[in-house]
């Protein structure tokens, strides 16, 4: 019904099946190759840090992807 009101508007997908998307895109996560607890979640955070700076608008591209 909300389709039929409003034909422009997009269809949502769900916020963590998008997460787990952008996750999915860091190889070294996708597959656990590390042993250690600290060092998994410190790739985990970088991951999250890059996500993040890729969702930012700059005028200058300072990460590619």
């Amino acid at each position: 019904q909300q389709k039929e009101k409003n034909p422009k508007k997009k269809a949502c997908r769900w916020v963590v099946e998008a997460c787990h998307g952008w996750f999915n895109r860091f190889r070294k996560l996708l597959v656990r190759y590390e042993k250690l607890e600290h060092t998994f979640l410190a790739l985990n955070h970088l991951a999250a840090a890059i996500i993040t700076l890729r969702k930012i608008r700059l005028p200058v591209n300072i990460i590619y992807g």
